[in-house]
């Protein structure tokens, strides 16, 4: 039986929005950026919700899983941290879950740090938050992606994946 879509769960940095992005277009599916969709319901930054407090942007995280579980052919890149909430992912039990495991040596490559909220502190606290993680990450994903080459060959990857997950 086909799934409603593609939930996409990782380390910040993991590659989870430029990978889904190109997922939904070669599948044509719709697109959600978790935190992009956030920021358009609350009306606020995402850093703006971490200054009234991490609590606030995870309620804000839980409501916005709750509204997304109903899209049908959509592909979702969640934030980080979307995991540490007891139930976001149980909301997406008709989609399929994929945790896209990148390096944390290819992340610390890739991403500035200082835009985002949690990883101010620098490369530390992205190893703190990546230990903390990742039973959680293997835990809810149904598939695992080691992402450690080209865009092109792990969107491949996750394509081929989901296609069998569905036989």
């Amino acid at each position: 039986m086909m799934k409603k879509g593609i939930v996409l769960i990782g380390m910040p940095g993991c590659g989870k929005s430029t990978i889904g992005r190109e997922i939904a277009k070669k599948m044509d599916f719709k697109f959600v950026d978790m935190d992009s969709f956030i920021e358009a319901c609350s009306q606020k930054t995402i850093e703006q919700l971490f200054q009234k407090g991490e609590d606030i942007f995870r309620q804000w995280e839980s409501k916005s899983c709750e509204v997304l579980r109903k899209l049908d052919k959509a592909v979702i890149a969640t934030g980080g941290g979307a995991v540490k909430t007891k139930g976001n992912i149980e909301y997406f039990k008709d989609f399929t879950v994929i945790f896209i495991n990148r390096p944390l040596e290819l992340i610390f490559e890739d991403i500035d740090t200082e835009a985002r909220p949690l990883l101010k502190d620098g490369k530390e606290k992205l190893i703190t938050l990546y230990r903390e993680r990742i039973d959680l990450y293997k835990k809810y994903g149904q598939i695992e992606i080691i992402n450690d080459g080209t865009i092109d060959e792990v969107v491949e990857e996750i394509i081929k994946a989901v296609d069998l997950s569905y036989i």
